[in-house]
């Protein structure tokens, strides 16, 4: 039976890393850049981030790094269209994908590897092959 995967109500600074592909340190940066990004605090002074927060934060990267908004133009533009961020669509961290391509990969070459054991197994001692007689 398959459990349904629960939804998170925060998430660390290292999760938001993980899920967004934007850098801790970039992060804590665009914190004091723009207002719209603003995360809990915990009384241990950890970031806690919501889920309005990661779609901020890739509508923020979409600006910069796809759009190529300067950090000014990009604050100027989320003041001017604050449901600019609501449209962002998040999605799960893709772990298995690059796996996946990795197990293939190693596939291949195991077959690779046994179709060249096969071939040498065929092969007469000068390395010709197996006679054909006439």
């Amino acid at each position: 039976m398959r459990s349904k995967k629960i939804k998170k109500r925060y998430y660390s600074i290292r999760e938001v890393s993980e899920r967004t592909g934007v850098e801790p340190h970039v992060l804590r940066f665009w914190e004091k850049e723009f207002s719209q990004l603003r995360p809990r605090r915990g009384r241990s002074g950890n970031r806690a981030y919501t889920e309005r927060n990661l779609k901020v934060i890739l509508a923020i990267k979409d600006l910069l790094y796809v759009q190529k908004y300067t950090i000014q133009g990009a604050v100027e533009r989320l003041k001017k269209d604050p449901g600019l961020w609501e449209n962002q669509s998040i999605k799960a961290p893709e772990r298995e994908k690059p796996l996946a391509e990795l197990r293939e990969l190693l596939l291949d070459l195991k077959r690779l590897i046994e179709g060249d054991a096969n071939r040498q197994k065929g092969k007469t001692k000068d390395g010709r092959g197996k006679s054909n007689p006439r």
